[in-house]
């Protein structure tokens, strides 16, 4: 106790610890370094042998300032460790000293920052002066033969010892590896970020692992190109050079060392996991020139046995193939559709009203009397999680749904991002059920780049078609129409888009109040085009939901709509929706008397672009062809011919074209 004015204070205690020295040393230990036998705390950088005595080595570093406490930093440059340190002192540190911490173990950083530049540009030259210099190894050299592999471009020093290079991110030779009785990389040379590739990286499939044997084998083995990370520590960088390098299509596999200490298998998965790669492993301890020395199939491990990918074209032409519904005439099954409709027009209410129908474990047989599979569905919301917990609710609520098969993601992310498409998969694969329907709402949370790329439209195609290969599953993409009045029934963004879905579905809002809203078909590749279907939004009070107030809370479902007033028969009325299609595709053209006018060339690329035979688009276009479109269109008065094309005639027609085309 001490005794000062105003009454005594009383000192805290210190607990007994150990000297900062061994406090130092101990910490090394920990993370698997050996430290020195004598560490001075000067403020100086200090280096070491951190193996055990290693002859020759002193990557270990550290700094220690002989503050109170003693603070600072140590690592090791070969192994990639860098930690800051701060001695126990037995007390609660005052805020001065947390301060002082913190700056002397900056300066300790700083210091080795120097050291390791100051090591690394002298040793530069070096290395290039030794590799340069060096012979190129035979084939019969001990090392080689050991390990049953050829020598791929390594060299030998004239002591015997093979080396192989590594090189920066740039390209520039950065440091040497000496492979004799032990592994040793050329002192004080950068090594983190460096590799070296066995083979051009050519775009296809490329093959990252950790040391040279292991590389050289899997080369030899698979014919593909090899990067060697030198270690597993270096994995993560390595795999995210070369993903930046190759774009984010491009097939990276990690072959991981079975090590016991699982670092191999952590190290892949944080790279994987980062940059999107695949990653195989040997089943037994030890890497993949252990598991090819030992007799075993390498080559099945690092390509798996293919799927029916390729099929005979006889057993092709052969085999029926009826299309699959997952709901009759509108989601097929293992497509790419896209719903689309202006803000607010309804069609987040639409898909879900399709999706929790097929996810409804058989509760909903059909949906506006289309018959039902049911089937998983996984739902990955970009926004309004908010809303849509309430849209389900009320949905399950109105229809008397208790439990569905439906899982939903937290937030969006890149799908067209390796990072993110791999986030995608993996919570996929980790359910215990494989999806029918995958949704994508909205296709702008979740594309990295621009809709109207198509660039960056075909990355998400690749990533939409990823999901479907792997899943055999349906994706659904939900996207917004063009702000223009004509962009009112396409989807915003690249005309890509379009050409690469199964099937293109429109909402499109009422005109009026209480009017329908008409969910119409714009493109279905495989089939007939659906009738359109007309709906409305009809509230909901969701039972035991109340908002802050106490009030009730209300969402709306999909429901049927009010019947169109003008009944046309089914195929009259594809008629007039392919000549529609034709008119908003060739640019809503007027003739010269104000009507809605269809050039012939048009309607020839237009009814082409839908997938149809050069020979039938002859035929649909013949006016004298009664049952086909010109000519039915022609002999219900609905068109008539006019310059190079036709214009419609039909009143109440033309009259709902012209105001569309107004907005």
């Amino acid at each position: 106790m001490a005794k000062f004015p105003g009454g005594p204070i009383y000192l805290p205690t210190a607990i007994a610890t150990d000297p900062p020295e061994i406090q130092l040393a101990d910490a090394m230990r920990a993370v698997g370094i050996e430290p020195p036998h004598n560490i001075i705390i000067d403020g100086n950088l200090h280096r070491f042998s951190s193996t055990k005595g290693r002859s020759r080595d002193d990557s270990g570093w550290y700094v220690a300032f002989p503050d109170e406490p003693v603070a600072g930093r140590f690592g090791c440059w070969r192994d990639q460790i860098d930690v800051v340190f701060r001695a126990d002192v037995g007390r609660e540190l005052s805020a001065i000293e947390q301060m002082t911490i913190v700056r002397r173990q900056a300066e300790a950083k700083t210091r080795r920052d120097e050291e390791q530049k100051r090591k690394a540009e002298v040793a530069a030259d070096t290395v290039a002066s030794i590799w340069s210099s060096a012979i190129a190894a035979s084939a019969d050299h001990p090392y080689l033969k050991r390990k049953g592999i050829q020598a791929h471009g390594a060299r030998a020093t004239g002591d015997g010892r093979l080396i192989v290079p590594l090189f920066d991110g740039d390209g520039h030779l950065s440091s040497l590896q000496y492979i004799g009785e032990e592994k040793r990389y050329h002192p004080g040379a950068v090594t983190r970020g460096c590799s070296w590739a066995l083979g051009d990286l050519d775009g296809g499939t490329i093959f990252v692992a950790e040391g040279f044997a292991t590389a050289a084998t899997i080369r030899e083995v698979s014919n593909r190109p090899v990067v060697i990370a030198y270690s597993a520590n270096n994995l993560p960088e390595i795999v995210r050079q070369l993903r930046e390098r190759h774009g984010a299509q491009q097939d990276i596999v990690i072959v991981a060392d079975n090590d016991a200490s699982g670092v191999g298998r952590n190290k892949a998965d944080e790279a994987a996991a980062k940059h999107g790669a695949r990653i195989v492993m040997p089943p037994d301890l030890g890497d993949a020139n252990d598991f090819h020395l030992s007799g075993h199939d390498l080559h099945s491990l690092l390509f798996p046995p293919a799927d029916d990918w390729l099929v005979h074209a006889d057993d092709f032409s052969q085999q029926p193939a009826p299309i699959k519904w997952m709901v009759k005439r509108w989601i097929q099954s293992d497509a790419l559709i896209m719903v689309h409709g202006p803000s607010g027009g309804g069609k987040t209410f639409l898909v879900l009203d399709m999706v929790l129908s097929i996810a409804s474990r058989g509760a909903i047989a059909e949906w506006h009397g289309h018959k039902v599979r049911h089937g998983p569905v996984v739902y990955l919301a970009g926004e309004g999680h908010h809303g849509l917990r309430g849209r389900i609710a009320a949905w399950k609520q109105h229809h008397g749904v208790k439990s569905l098969e439906m899982w939903l993601s937290r937030h969006g992310l890149d799908l067209n991002a390796a990072a993110g498409y791999q986030k995608t998969a993996d919570a996929i694969r980790a359910l215990s059920v494989t999806p029918s329907v995958i949704v994508v709402d909205t296709l702008h949370r979740f594309l990295d780049g621009d809709e109207n790329s198509a660039q960056d439209t075909k990355t998400m195609l690749d990533a939409c078609g990823g999901l479907i290969q792997e899943f055999g599953c349906t994706v659904v993409l939900v996207h917004h129409t063009g702000v223009a009045a004509e962009a009112q029934h396409r989807a915003r963004g690249s005309s890509a888009w379009k050409g690469a879905l199964d099937i293109e579905i429109s909402v499109v809002p009422p005109d009026n109040q209480g009017g329908s809203i008409q969910v119409v078909q714009r493109k279905s590749k495989d089939a007939e085009l659906a009738e359109p279907i007309n709906g409305a939004l009809e509230a909901v009070e969701i039972a035991g939901w109340f908002d802050e107030d106490g009030e009730k809370v209300s969402s709306a479902v999909f429901v049927e709509g009010p019947e169109i007033a003008q009944q046309e028969t089914s195929a009259l009325a594809r008629h007039k929706k392919t000549f529609e299609r034709a008119w908003w595709s060739g640019h809503a053209q007027i003739s010269d008397d104000g009507r809605p006018y269809v050039a012939k060339e048009d309607l020839r690329e237009k009814l082409l672009e839908d997938g149809n035979a050069e020979s039938t688009v002859r035929q649909m276009m013949k006016p004298s062809v009664a049952n086909k479109l010109i000519g039915a269109l022609i002999n219900s008065e609905q068109i008539a011919p006019e310059s190079a094309g036709w214009a419609v005639i039909d009143d109440v027609w033309a009259s709902a074209l012209l105001l569309a085309k107004k907005g």
